[in-house]
């Protein structure tokens, strides 16, 4: 196929290798010296993600947020107008459930189809071609789009309509936020009364409380290895997506709501570019613990 992929970040730059790599034509845009081996390996950098549109059947995005996605695809040079009818654009970033429905609806005009399907796993997830894809769309738009999510991850659901993949990745985002918090938490607790916390996580892991979050992240907040797989700074932005759609539907998130503002607090203190696991470094501040 002639594929589009637009976003060459952490998560992006190896899912774009996995297309090239299964022998698709691919077009880039926005290609940073740190990418040029996909360059090397077959991809074909353009300098426009208008230019990338008209050459690609299938867009793909993988972007940091809402106003990203929507200055790629309606800016000037941008997606929309490379665009002609039958072409299906999928949104792999994770963003505002209300704004993917109107930018659906936009490019519906146009003649194209629109899929999101934002993923889960981070960049482990994606070199290992083992993303989870929660997909929003049409049955016809998600069979097309199919055979190239199975290049890129291994769970891949069509949840509902438009707008229901971005939903479900924000209820994700939730859980997994939360948890990281309770595993910042217990590890912080730990500490603090003299217990270590690797064999704390030891015994854990061996019991109801075992997670892949405890077994991947608690491993990494006892290691101290923060290089981000997904940064604090955009798991905080999908927590506030969660705090402004829980306020839309007049709904409580109490947890949910702390759990932004704990990463509010990370950011303050200069840890937004670290891995969320990173959280644990703001409740050892809280806690009066160094080190």
């Amino acid at each position: 196929m002639n594929i589009g992929f637009i976003g060459l970040g952490v998560m992006g730059s190896p899912m774009a290798g996995h297309l090239i790599a299964a022998g698709h034509s691919v077009f880039l845009n926005r290609v940073k010296p740190v990418c040029q081996h996909l360059v090397e390996q077959g991809g074909t950098p353009l300098d426009s993600a208008r230019a990338v549109a008209q050459a690609a059947d299938i867009i793909i995005l993988m972007l940091p947020d809402t106003p990203d996605v929507d200055a790629v695809l309606f800016g000037p040079n941008g997606v929309a107008e490379g665009l002609s009818k039958g072409k299906l654009v999928i949104d792999m970033s994770s963003i505002s459930p209300v704004q993917t429905q109107a930018f659906a609806a936009r490019l519906a005009d146009l003649g194209c189809d629109y899929l999101d399907a934002p993923v889960s796993g981070g960049e482990l997830g994606a070199k290992n071609a083992a993303l989870t894809i929660m997909c929003g769309g049409t049955t016809a738009a998600f069979e097309r789009a199919r055979p190239l999510l199975e290049l890129m991850g291994k769970n891949i659901t069509l949840v509902g309509d438009v707008g229901a993949g971005q939903t479900c990745k924000v209820a994700n985002q939730i859980i997994v936020g939360l948890t990281i918090a309770a595993v910042s938490e217990a590890m912080t607790f730990a500490k603090a009364a003299g217990a270590d916390p690797a064999k704390v996580r030891e015994a854990l892991m061996g019991g109801f409380a075992a997670s892949r979050i405890l077994e991947v992240h608690g491993e990494r907040m006892i290691n101290r290895t923060f290089d981000p797989g997904f940064r604090i700074r955009l798991h905080r932005k999908d927590l506030g997506l969660a705090v402004d759609g829980a306020k839309a539907l007049n709904l409580a998130l109490p947890n949910t709501a702390t759990t932004q503002q704990l990463m509010n607090t990370a950011i303050a203190r200069g840890d937004g570019d670290k891995d969320h696991s990173a959280l644990i470094l703001t409740l050892e501040a809280l806690a009066g613990q160094t080190g």
